[in-house]
């Protein structure tokens, strides 16, 4: 469905009313379209919001060329705020930029806030010295990884013989990780409305080895500090009890109403083990070894033996004070975090949601014991550090309720005959770590052995909450929350619901969706373009237990009942509460005509504008494409409307820096909106050369900010 235009207006309330409003066309006119205000780019694919007739369509879209640049609507343009190795503070920008917040200071000044989330191998090792002026020894290192094969290098455990080894392996893993975690800049607008840097003394790095050597620890709070504090334990104990070296793989994030910042350690899994004892400490640094391959670095934390367990939380931090280096607050969970939606309402408990970005995860909610009394007030930090953690159930018929992550919830987890992959993973006892029960029996003899999450886990009752929160994905699975979709965005609209991105339907090792919740427009399984839920508490209340649930947008082509794009991502909702949606196709599938599931048909990742308002409420338009190999991730707007900050992250990531301007023509079988098939040739560079644009200039993940050239709010 392009979207269940009819259902959409009845689930948000609209009314007669609101969809008379004004002469809301989906025609042209004067080159923009009446009542979205800009006129939506040309992507590869025919959209039904185009109104293009179907023998046109052919004719228009016979041939299409991809452009290496981030392509926007006319009348509108991008500044670049930074790139990769720009200086920040005593360090530098660094790689793969994502969320971005805007916290003003002042009239169009503030502090940006930017998560760096991980590394691409290929451009990162290909322009390193070019950008940071630093030569690696990668091929040393890369002749290691070829005698040690497929698995990688456990340089933790390298002996005394092998220390020069180790010792460049510490080298690229440390600027690896100087090149993860999150920067903070101070800007403001010029008289020609570009964004500037001031360079304050707040602007500063938390890197992924922020405290290793300058003792800026990361800070920590509610009950999974007393397993981090432990001095010994079933796993291995780092001795620095509950300081925390760093923060990476800073995806998604969220910004309080009170000015601080959080940002969400997603795919941490990657640089230090995942898997942790009953009691919660983590398994051993060399079951996560040092490997270059499958286009990113991982296992950065080998080398420096860091603990597992202090990675995959939310870091909180006030980008105005110059001495915060962060705090991860472990009532939140740990798990691969994408985002964080703040709900923060005067006299009611504060709300936090966010979603585990891997196939299977969940939709949690904390709901804090204290009440808010002031939503700017920056002490409601502090309502942080007591509350619960829920998992969401979703059932078939639009509702749902929450289950509380505690010792004494029972133990129920679904059954893989619901699931697309039929694949469960849950916590291993005793031995720790993970088992994948892959048949209902399994679950059945699960649910025979333990009754309780506090069957699962060790300790005192505060350190068993601790261990629940610390394994909080595989306790979620035990407690029987729903498997989703990869859920990558939650995001807060004025009026209290909740938008949910779920990336693909698709399964994978990890597990798989619930097929009865995650289908296609005719109620295919898998269904891999994504969907866009809203989800509504019972009573409009921030602590409320049950819910209710609509999908509003579904992905895939429009011959099969999608709404056009491919793989939704991050959401930002501007001040009409239009959905603004950036997509997350993988970069190997971009423009392959040979891509499973024909994802390469939808191009390079873009941006969305959905209106939830009027006549053209429910409908898709095409604002943006990036450039070649890249994300479109962050999206954020000032307060006035003016400038939407983005993140463009890892151009050139397939085939690193497009060569002497080199491209290739593919083939591609379309189809128009009514399902006719047509062949189209498309013209796709190999590579890529932004944001530089300059031919065989190095690729650099960036910021920019967007803005008419009109000097008028963007939509």
């Amino acid at each position: 469905m392009k979207l269940k235009r009819r259902d959409f207006l009845l689930f948000l309330g609209a009314g007669a009313a609101t969809v008379a409003l004004g002469t809301y066309l989906v025609k042209q006119n004067k080159g923009i379209f009446s009542g979205i205000g800009f006129q939506p780019v040309k992507g590869p694919m025919p959209l039904e919001t185009q109104d293009i007739p179907v023998a046109q369509q052919i004719v228009d879209f016979n041939n299409y060329e991809v452009v290496d640049d981030l392509v926007l609507p006319e009348g509108y343009t991008y500044d670049i705020v930074g790139t990769w190795g720009d200086q920040i503070g005593d360090s530098r920008f660094g790689y793969n930029n994502d969320y971005l917040s805007f916290v003003s200071t002042g009239t169009d000044e503030g502090f940006l806030t930017i998560n760096f989330e991980y590394i691409s191998a290929l451009p990162w090792f290909q322009t390193f010295e070019k950008v940071i002026g630093k030569k690696l020894p990668n091929s040393e290192i890369q002749a290691a990884l070829e005698k040690a094969g497929k698995t990688g290098i456990n340089a933790f455990a390298l002996p005394p013989e092998q220390a020069e080894l180790k010792a460049k392996i510490q080298q690229v893993s440390e600027e690896a990780l100087i090149d993860l975690g999150m920067g903070i800049i101070s800007i403001r607008k010029n008289a020609e409305g570009k964004w500037e840097r001031t360079n304050s003394a707040a602007d500063r790095r938390i890197t992924g080895i922020s405290g290793l050597k300058d003792g800026k620890y990361l800070d920590v709070s509610g009950p999974g500090v007393f397993v981090l504090r432990k001095k010994t334990g079933q796993g291995y104990v780092d001795n620095l009890g509950a300081r925390i070296i760093g923060t990476f793989a800073n995806c998604a994030g969220g910004t309080t109403p009170w000015g601080t910042v959080l940002s969400a350690e997603e795919n941490f899994q990657d640089q230090v083990v995942e898997a942790v004892y009953p009691d919660g400490t983590s398994f051993d640094p060399g079951e996560r070894k040092f490997v270059i391959g499958d286009g990113q670095l991982s296992g950065l934390g080998n080398v420096l033996g860091l603990s597992g367990n202090k990675y995959g939380w939310i870091v909180e931090v006030d980008p105005a004070n110059p001495e915060d280096y962060g705090i991860k607050h472990t009532w939140l969970g740990r798990y691969r975090h994408e985002a964080v939606g703040v709900r923060a309402e005067a006299g009611k408990p504060l709300a936090f949601y966010s979603g585990c970005d891997r196939r299977g995860g969940h939709l949690y909610k904390f709901v804090s014991t204290g009440k808010v009394q002031d939503p700017k007030d920056k002490a409601n930090s502090n309502l942080l550090r007591y509350g619960m953690l829920y998992a969401a159930e979703l059932n078939p018929d639009g509702t749902g309720k929450w289950i509380a992550l505690q010792p004494s919830t029972p133990v129920n987890p679904v059954l893989p005959s619901n699931l697309v992959g039929r694949l469960v993973p849950l916590p291993k006892r005793p031995e720790g770590g993970i088992y994948k029960a892959k048949s209902d029996a399994e679950i059945a003899k699960f649910k025979q052995n333990f009754k309780t999450l506090g069957d699962l886990y060790i300790g005192t009752a505060e350190e068993k909450q601790g261990a629940i929160l610390v394994d909080a994905h595989f306790a979620a699975n035990a407690a029987g929350a729903t498997c989703t979709a990869r859920p990558e965005d939650t995001e807060i609209a004025p009026d209290g619901s909740l938008y949910i991105t779920f990336t693909s339907g698709s399964p994978g090792g990890d597990g798989a969706p619930d097929k009865r919740i995650f289908q296609g427009p005719k109620g295919e399984t898998p269904w891999e373009y994504g969907w866009i839920m809203r989800l509504i508490e019972d009573e409009n209340e921030p602590d409320a237990l049950t819910f209710r649930w609509e999908m509003v947008a579904v992905g895939g082509e429009p011959i099969a009942g999608g709404a056009g794009f491919s793989n939704p991502d991050n959401i930002a909702i501007d001040n009409n509460q239009n959905v603004w949606m950036v997509t997350d196709m993988s970069s190997g599938k971009h423009n392959n005509p040979k891509s499973k599931d024909k994802v390469g048909s939808f191009g390079n990742n873009s941006i969305w504008f959905i209106p939830t308002t009027g006549a053209n409420a429910g409908n898709t338009y095409l604002f943006g494409m990036g450039p070649m190999e890249c994300e479109t991730t962050g999206p954020f707007f000032t307060e006035d409307q003016q400038t939407l900050f983005l993140a463009v992250q890892h151009p050139g990531e397939v085939n690193g820096i497009r060569q002497n301007s080199t491209a290739e023509t593919r083939k591609f079988t379309m189809h128009t909106t009514d399902g006719e098939k047509f062949s189209q040739t498309r013209i796709t560079p190999i590579g890529s050369n932004w944001p530089g644009k300059a031919v065989n200039d190095p690729p650099k993940p960036a910021v920019v900010a967007i803005r008419r050239l009109d000097g008028q709010p963007i939509s």
